[in-house]
């Protein structure tokens, strides 16, 4: 019986992924908390790593401010050059209600966490369901990038966030830490995480399709798109978070893009996922059929979910 075990995911999205070593002291920080580790990644050209944790509610919630510390005192966004759109150190900071728990108990973990952050001086905005009213954007939020924090006008009033101050009375939203910029803390559902590398086109052509297939253009519901050339990589790739799998068919997103880049000449080389892969690709024949490298069954979510509630259970005794 697994009654009363409550399972809380965490995806940090850091400003650095160059230094291994900072990646380490983040999930080392997170374990020390009490919570698993299920992956992390980095990629120079992104500048960019992201971490996966499960666990209590209050242990992921403890590991996450001490993630936020560690993302201030190590990183700098005046000195980070990275092609990913970034507006913080600790730049997204998603939280998923998984076993045991509802999509307000993730609402509650994100607001605790946001003001936690908000008083050791880094300003936080709340997204997606964690916003007020739900459904603030991470592409609203960001747009114009760390550089443009607190100079864009009206980007108060369309963060539409919760009221609030921190302990030294300053709002939690309309300012930006000199070198952490702020952090956007939200709470949603599980989504996929993937890039799928093309050649043979330039970036302006990946562009195009990029836009075509995004929902703002047309294509495919909950599905965000960006086409990013990784120059010390020499990859060109289209970047993307689809925001409901189970809703969605990731393979026929693929298939898509496979037509629209053959009839513009190129071809699709793989597919990589951050993070953690959701149910809708936890086949190696689906895996296959998208090109998909370092498939493994370790990182199918909801089997390491179950996973980690026998070995809570076991723990009870």
């Amino acid at each position: 019986m697994t009654w009363g075990i409550r399972v809380l995911e965490a995806v940090p999205n850091f400003s650095q992924g160059r230094d291994a070593g900072f990646v380490e002291a983040v999930a080392d920080a997170f374990g020390r908390a009490g919570c698993e580790v299920l992956h992390t990644t980095m990629d120079p050209d992104h500048h960019r790593s992201v971490v996966t944790v499960i666990g209590p509610p209050r242990a992921v919630e403890n590991g996450a401010v001490a993630a936020a510390r560690l993302a201030l005192d190590n990183i700098d966004l005046r000195e980070h050059q990275g092609v990913h759109p970034r507006v913080g150190a600790l730049d997204v900071l998603p939280f998923v209600p998984l076993k045991g728990m509802r999509m307000r108990d993730a609402v509650e973990a994100a607001h605790r966490v946001g003001f936690r952050i908000a008083e050791i001086g880094v300003p936080v905005y709340f997204y997606a369901q964690a916003s007020h009213p739900p459904g603030q954007t991470l592409a609203a939020l960001r747009r114009g990038g760390f550089e443009a924090l607190g100079q864009a006008p009206g980007r108060d009033r369309a963060v539409a966030d919760l009221p609030g101050r921190d302990s030294h009375g300053r709002v939690l939203h309309g300012w930006a830490h000199p070198a952490a910029g702020a952090v956007c803390v939200g709470a949603r559902e599980v989504l996929l995480a993937w890039n799928v590398d093309i050649e043979g086109m330039d970036h302006e052509v990946a562009k195009r399709v990029a836009a075509e297939l995004r929902e703002t253009g047309g294509g495919f519901a909950g599905l965000r798109t960006l086409a990013l050339r990784l120059r010390s990589q020499d990859r060109l790739q289209i970047a993307m978070n689809l925001e409901d799998p189970a809703a969605t068919d990731p393979g026929e997103v693929f298939r898509a893009i496979e037509r629209k880049v053959s009839r513009l000449g190129g071809r699709v080389a793989g597919t990589e996922v951050v993070g953690m892969l959701p149910d809708a690709i936890d086949t190696p024949c689906a895996a296959r059929s998208m090109r998909l490298r370092d498939w493994s069954e370790a990182r199918i979510l909801s089997r390491r979910v179950s996973a980690h509630v026998a070995s809570r259970r076991r723990a009870r005794g």
